[in-house]
């Protein structure tokens, strides 16, 4: 039996920081329970914005840009499971999580009536998710946006988010490791993400 795949996108530009922790304690997790992962973490590919140019309408995938999506959409599809995380910007996600999920455009089909009806190519496939975001601040209203900007295109893109993982009074690099409980609950987390796509 193949086993269970899941990738974890990491969205934050600070290297050991906050967000990179948290990562590998999900998808620690996830090993855990058998599942082979692969960490990605936005700030070593060269993404570009999607332009709204909608050639991949007609395409299938991206034909504007040869850049690291190229590298990452089979990883996509590949995996059953996916796990995004991002710190808190502006009561948002940041900018090079932003270009990742709007370079997923190409897995839409749309109807030609307006305005257009769409699915996914990705949907009906079983695959969940798991999205997380970090924040300085201690109320919960201060992370903003910051997961619903994550979780929303996902379920469009046919996921079930199984879980909204928010992570406040957190800023200094590398703070995170100390907090034992925050990096049990990734861990879990992750674990029955792995074992809710078996």
């Amino acid at each position: 039996m193949n086993k269970v795949k899941i990738i974890g996108i990491g969205g934050s530009p600070r290297k050991n920081g906050n967000t990179d922790i948290l990562l590998d304690n999900f998808l620690k997790g996830a090993e855990s329970a058998g599942a082979e992962t692969k960490k990605v973490l936005l700030r070593n590919y060269s993404i570009e914005s999607c332009i709204g140019c909608e050639a991949c309408r007609k395409a299938g995938t991206c034909t504007q840009f040869h850049d690291g999506m190229e590298l990452l959409y089979p990883e996509i599809e590949g995996s059953k499971g996916l796990i995004l995380g991002s710190p808190t910007y502006n009561y948002n996600i940041t900018s090079s999580m932003k270009s990742f999920i709007d370079r997923l455009y190409p897995y839409y089909n749309f109807t030609n009536d307006r305005p257009r009806q769409y699915s996914s190519k990705l949907g009906n496939q079983g695959r969940k998710a798991i999205v997380f975001s970090i924040c300085e601040q201690s109320d919960i209203k201060e992370m903003g946006f910051a997961l619903e900007a994550m979780e929303m295109p996902l379920e469009a893109l046919g996921y079930e988010d199984i879980e909204k993982f928010p992570v406040t009074s957190c800023f200094d690099r590398g703070v995170v490791s100390k907090d034992t409980e925050v990096l049990k609950k990734a861990f879990e987390a992750g674990k029955k993400l792995a074992m809710d796509l078996r």
